[in-house]
């Protein structure tokens, strides 16, 4: 169905109106209406919308899948308990096919005016999970490209994806991108367990000390691992640095003491489920996170992005520079990462890609995303939904 307004939102709400929450925006332009002799044009937008029936689909399957529970719970006879009773995986395995389907099929239809070799990076960009909305600003941006160039452009293949990776580097080049400034005497490194914290963290101090001859200390707080602080010392040990143990406060403003002469002093912090805000409100009673210091988030790309942006939420009271994102080695959709310094207007200070000391890890720029984001991409293996 066809739905004009005066703009995007009153459309919109149209076909919310009508269509409900699952409408699929299949195609919008802007028009000019009215006038008098072609002058006093009203401009308006015209949306293209239909209700996606792979949601009605989904919808369905889910009907299914919670009736046939449903029987499995409720009967009496174990033997057909057994044979209705569906797996949690298989359930979860389902809905992930299905959901699959309809982001391809919902690519295939909002974009369908574009030239298919657009297509085919805008289909790439949603595998990597880059967010709709950066989507529908890439396709707008690659057709208007391809519309100025036709005439000129002799490998249109090879010119779509350096306009995708300009696009790309264009929508982030203004945040800022760098490791450590230096400008700060005290370099801090948070972020919830498992993620690598103190690996990356002798990483980044290897750097200071190897290639910078710079005079620096370690502290730790994670005193809930011993092995933590037994890896921070093996490290300390190879870089010939001292490293001091911090319990409280306390112990905290001595460590401050000992290091009045250092260049620097790199701050290890415990891993804890950071979900819960009082763990954040733990570490702030024992750092001063006030006192000339440049902190890290750190990140690893294997994790699932509302988990990151949960995580980025607790710790909104302190004052992060930059993110450190880990394991790039083991994934290869880097989507989250642009999503969330887009959304957040934070850069990223560097990305690691394996455990070695000192050198898996790198300073990353908006052109080097653009790259990771199009890595391994080509029309040969590439495929969308008719």
């Amino acid at each position: 169905m066809k739905y004009v307004a005066p703009s995007m939102s009153e459309a919109m709400k149209k076909v919310r109106s009508e269509l409900g929450e699952d409408a699929v925006i299949l195609n919008s332009k802007v028009t000019h209406t009215g006038g008098i002799l072609g002058l006093f044009k009203k401009k308006m937008v015209e949306v293209v919308a239909a209700v996606d029936p792979m949601v009605e689909a989904e919808k369905a399957e889910m009907k299914k899948l919670r009736h046939q529970h449903k029987l499995s719970k409720s009967a009496p006879d174990k033997s057909v308990k057994e044979k209705t009773s569906i797996p949690e995986d298989y359930v979860q395995q389902e809905l992930k096919e299905l959901k699959n389907m309809i982001a391809a099929f919902t690519t295939a239809k909002q974009f369908e005016q574009y030239d298919e070799r657009i297509r085919r990076i805008l289909t790439h960009l949603q595998e990597q999970g880059l967010k709709e909305a950066l989507l529908v600003k890439a396709g707008s941006y690659l057709d208007d490209k391809l519309k100025l160039a036709k005439d000129t452009t002799n490998n249109v293949e090879n010119d779509l994806l350096v306009w995708a990776k300009q696009f790309i580097k264009n929508e982030i080049i203004d945040i800022q991108m760098s490791g450590i400034s230096y400008k700060k005497k005290y370099i801090n490194v948070i972020g919830p367990t498992g993620v690598g914290k103190t690996t990356t963290l002798a990483k980044m101090a290897a750097e200071a000390v190897i290639d910078k001859r710079m005079k620096i200390g370690f502290i730790t707080t994670d005193t809930y691992r011993i092995a933590a602080i037994e890896q921070l010392k093996t490290y300390a040990g190879l870089l010939n640095v001292p490293v001091e143990v911090v319990y409280k406060i306390e112990d905290y403003k001595k460590a401050i003491d000992k290091f009045t002469d250092f260049d620097h002093v790199f701050i290890d912090t415990a891993g804890r489920n950071f979900r819960e805000k009082k763990y954040v409100e733990d570490m702030r009673k024992i750092i001063d996170f006030e006192r000339d210091m440049e902190t890290f988030l750190v990140l690893s790309l294997t994790s699932k992005e509302t988990d990151m942006k949960e995580i980025i939420a607790q710790f909104s009271s302190i004052d992060i520079c930059r993110y450190i994102f880990t394991k790039l080695d083991e994934t290869s959709s880097y989507g989250s990462m642009m999503n969330v310094i887009k959304e957040t207007q934070r850069g990223i200070a560097y990305i690691t890609t394996g455990q070695d000391v000192p050198e898996d890890i790198s300073e990353v720029n908006a052109e080097e995303i653009g790259r990771l984001l199009l890595k391994g991409f080509s029309y040969e293996r590439s495929s969308i939904s008719s």
